[in-house]
């Protein structure tokens, strides 16, 4: 199975049902399956095929959709890339993938240009692909070379790849096969049981894996797509979901707080929301009871993965939400979990271990860093790096993570990706970021800085200088001054103090 597999068979099946919903564009299924052929073999004519990247830096739109499985259909792989990045990230990432097409949109097109600009040997102009876009007038459809790039395709090669933060702070392309990505979709749409009834309220970016899996899955299962991006309002995402009849939310802790704290939820009826899914790191006890007693008829799940896993690895079933209130439960169909000790035995009941995982869903490993995909793949099994205990029944209950990674709402954040920004600033001597409790992103960014000797420079400074050198999502809530940073006797910054 290929993953543009997915949209031809749903297409064939449902081709006048709605797939993409965004504002007030709608994109039944025949029409995405055409439209993305016809971009497929615009891409074709410029020479793409098997094994080039075709990097995505759109915002969720029906457009995105549309170029996913264009891309998909070409032959190549979609590197879907954060568009929060600014020009000195993306700089970055566009060379260390070197797509041979980058499509984008009006409002982003200056950022990839400023990128570009460095980038030794250049890359292509990209492709920029606007609202209500006529694919079909643009690009026009070849047919007999649309069908030789889909027929060169098999499950085991590259589909996606999406970047995530390393320990190394610089970011990481996880590469996901088309038999990765497909048997996690296939998993998900199991234990949520989803049908072509089904709706998913989409406020979570497809650049990042749990968007990416909700645009797969309801593809799969000939669902739709409800599109929202204006999340910062919450109340308008509720008018959305209760218009649209969206039988399916999901998203991150932050999410939930948000609605909890910040908008009217108590005043929406919602009757046909049958489920939620939260993932993206642990949400609090509090908050899960609270939306219970609100909605108490909608099914809430709470699931682990990382991007390593095309998303998903465990889920707990809503019937044990009280009884195992704080575990992320047992792994997904097809995927087999352990948690392993020291000693690579498998670590007894209550034992901190760390939690590995196989299956057809693990990437194939991290693109051209053959050193790194070697700490985590290990005979077939991927070594998380989160640590976790078992109860007595075999649920899971992670402890802590290995890696000081900030997990800040929907993002990752390497402390290192801060750090070598902020001490680009001459006053600067050296600095370490942290991630403290945060009610409504799970954690903020703390920095603390120390200053060269006779420097003067203040906090207010140096947050103007990481808005202007980072994604917004990497600025700092926090900045302290400080004559010294805490350190362990090898030098090593001690984190748990600053935090």
């Amino acid at each position: 199975m290929r993953l543009f597999d997915f949209l031809k068979e749903s297409s064939a099946r449902y081709p006048s049902k709605e797939a993409v919903v965004c504002l007030s564009q709608r994109m039944d299924y025949a029409a995405l399956d055409r439209y993305s052929d016809c971009f497929a073999s615009g891409l074709a004519a410029r020479g793409l095929g098997k094994g080039d990247r075709v990097a995505l830096f759109l915002d969720n739109s029906c457009e995105y959709a549309v170029s996913y499985f264009a891309a998909l259909k070409a032959g190549a792989c979609v590197a879907a890339l954060n568009t929060q990045m600014v020009p000195r990230e993306l700089e970055f990432v566009l060379s260390d993938c070197a797509p041979k097409a980058i499509i984008t949109e009006p409002r982003l097109k200056n950022i990839v240009d400023a990128a570009r600009e460095n980038i030794a040997g250049g890359l292509p102009e990209p492709i920029v692909v606007s609202q209500g876009e006529d694919f079909e007038k643009n690009f026009g459809l070849n047919g007999e070379a649309l069908e030789a790039a889909r027929s060169s395709v098999s499950e085991n090669d590259l589909a996606v790849m999406i970047y995530t933060s390393g320990t190394t702070g610089r970011p990481k392309g996880v590469m996901l096969s088309h038999r990765n990505m497909c048997s996690n979709a296939e998993s998900i749409v199991s234990y949520l049981k989803l049908s072509h009834d089904d709706s998913a309220a989409v406020v979570l970016p497809f650049f990042y894996s749990y968007g990416t899996s909700l645009l797969t899955t309801h593809i799969k299962a000939g669902g739709k797509l409800v599109i929202d991006n204006r999340f910062l309002y919450p109340n308008t995402v509720l008018d959305t979901m209760e218009r649209e009849g969206v039988t399916g939310f999901s998203g991150v802790p932050s999410h939930f707080a948000i609605l909890l704290r910040k908008s009217a939820l108590r005043n929406y009826k919602l009757p046909k929301l049958r489920y939620v899914t939260q993932a993206g790191g642990a949400m609090s006890p509090s908050h899960i009871r609270e939306f219970r007693e609100i909605l108490p008829k909608v099914e809430f799940f709470v699931m682990y993965g990382q991007t390593e896993a095309a998303a998903r690895l465990s889920y707990l079933p809503p019937r044990f939400l009280e009884s195992k209130l704080g575990s992320v439960g047992k792994a997904i169909p097809g995927v087999e979990l352990s948690v392993v000790g020291e000693n690579g035995k498998a670590a007894v009941p209550g034992e901190i271990g760390e939690i590995v995982a196989r299956g057809d869903n693990i990437m194939l490993g991290y693109w051209k860093s053959p050193e790194e995909t070697a700490k985590v793949l290990k005979d077939g099994f991927l070594y998380t790096g989160d640590l976790a205990r078992t109860d007595d029944d075999g649920f899971i209950y992670i402890a802590s993570r290995k890696s000081d990674m900030i997990k800040s709402g929907a993002n990752r954040i390497s402390p290192l990706e801060i750090e070598d920004a902020v001490c680009m600033m001459k006053e600067v001597l050296e600095c370490a970021a942290v991630g403290v409790p945060d009610e409504i992103f799970g954690e903020s960014i703390k920095l603390v800085v120390v200053l060269r000797e006779g420097a003067s420079v203040s906090e207010k400074d140096i947050l103007i200088f990481c808005k202007k050198n980072l994604a917004a999502y990497k600025v700092p809530k926090t900045i302290v001054l400080a004559p010294a940073l805490p350190k362990t006797a090898s030098g090593k910054v001690k984190r748990a103090e600053l935090r």
